[in-house]
């Protein structure tokens, strides 16, 4: 037996049955008419941003990282109720527009960005959070054949990282940002060609359930903020801090104590003196916002036996989550929450494995874990599925397919 990690808060059972929003999850399988099937909670999404907001000091403005799920609707529904988005590509630069999302809130970050994107992102009137020297040149360059000003931060590449991130993204050699010590002369040149200053991108790293860590290191970001405004002489319009705020998955994890990081923070703002009072003050949050609401819901085929093992058949796979079978950046394989949808809080009565319809011994949904009997039919849900899951998962992987994607609304 290996076990599972915690189911989050706020999913609810009804006789029996696992509930989202305000449905039986089988009457939402229902609904769409198929598995495997994405399940986003609007409810739970809108609570998890109350409560951060409620934790955050009131200057902390709160941007959405679409990466962690583009689903449209789930876009949609962010509008209004987050501060930002933060975009990595045109494909998601196109998402926003579609939702209608004010180019004012929107920015544009990641290494790499071809001259196509920097013109629709200029023309959009999306902020570029340039990462190197030359894509600063090109975005000028693209800017004055416009006629356009184009809206420029510059990501900073710090000499510090976050502690114990599941992925890290800043200090040291980096393909991400600009080095800490070449920042001050291109923000220079970026001021003194005109363009609209929209100040730094520090994002250090991901999946931290530590707030220690993140109280240092917001306190770095800040510290080394004012360092470069202090030296480059212009008053600082906007700081991403980044993110890094992390989500239970395994078995022992806790949840992140946001309050304790508000609180540093807020005492961190107090001391800023009044050259700061304009400056915006953002995170940068994907994983943290949408994470735990998500479920990816998969059908059980067959129920087999092997050497004394038995194995539960889906018909869903890595293909849609690739995280939960261990193949997206962990190291030794954990088993996410997993829960029988229609046996939802039943005793636990067998061991089984619940695997996916792919032939590979890596499509492995859980491992081992205690379950109540599961038959053919049954319904499953793997929990903590509402980041980097649909868009992050190898759908074309053997021809299978996409999933599909439901966002549940009202309570």
């Amino acid at each position: 037996m290996k076990p599972m990690g915690p189911i989050p808060a706020g999913f609810k059972e009804r006789d029996g049955e696992l509930v989202i929003g305000s449905k039986p999850a089988r009457a939402l399988v229902d609904e769409a008419g198929r598995t495997p099937l994405f399940i986003y909670s609007g409810d739970l999404i809108e609570r998890r941003i109350s409560e951060l907001r409620d934790a955050m000091p009131k200057k902390l403005e709160i941007n959405y990282a679409v990466k962690a799920n583009p689903f449209a609707p789930l876009i949609t529904h962010m509008r209004g109720r987050v501060d930002g988005f933060d975009i990595a590509s045109s494909g998601e630069l196109e998402v926003v527009k579609a939702a209608g999302i004010d180019p004012e809130s929107v920015s544009f970050a990641g290494p790499g960005k071809r001259e196509t994107e920097l013109e629709a992102a200029i023309t959009f009137g999306a902020t570029l959070n340039c990462e190197s020297e030359r894509e600063a040149a090109k975005s000028i360059a693209i800017g004055e054949r416009l006629g356009i000003k184009p809206r420029i931060a510059i990501r900073v590449n710090p000499d510090f990282e976050l502690r114990g991130s599941g992925m890290k993204m800043g200090g040291g050699a980096k393909q991400f940002g600009i080095d800490s010590e070449r920042v001050v002369p291109l923000a220079r040149r970026l001021i003194d060609s005109g363009v609209e200053w929209r100040g730094f991108h520090i994002y250090t790293g991901s999946q931290s359930l530590d707030a220690d860590a993140i109280v240092e290191t917001q306190a770095n970001v800040l510290q080394l903020a004012r360092k470069l405004t202090e030296e480059i002489g212009a008053k600082l319009p906007k700081l991403n801090m980044g993110g890094g705020f992390g989500i239970p998955y395994f078995h022992g994890d806790k949840p992140l104590d946001v309050r304790k990081i508000g609180a540093a923070l807020g005492d961190e703002f107090s001391r800023l003196p009044s050259d700061y009072d304009e400056t915006r003050f953002c995170v940068e949050l994907g994983r943290y916002l949408v994470g735990e609401a998500g479920v990816y819901v998969t059908r059980i085929i067959e129920r087999k036996e092997s050497h004394g093992e038995t194995f539960l058949i889906t018909d869903g796979g890595l293909h849609h989550q690739l995280a939960a079978s261990g193949n997206f950046g962990t190291v030794v394989r954990r088993n996410y929450p997993l829960a029988n949808v229609e046996k939802f809080g039943a005793p636990v009565q067998e061991v089984a494995s619940v695997v996916g319809c792919l032939c590979t011994p890596l499509d492995r949904l859980g491992d081992k874990v205690e379950l109540p009997v599961c038959e053919e039919g049954d319904l499953f849900a793997i929990f903590c599925a509402g980041a980097y899951g649909a868009s992050a998962s190898p759908s074309a992987f053997l021809g299978q397919g996409a999933a599909g994607e439901l966002l549940v609304l009202g309570s």
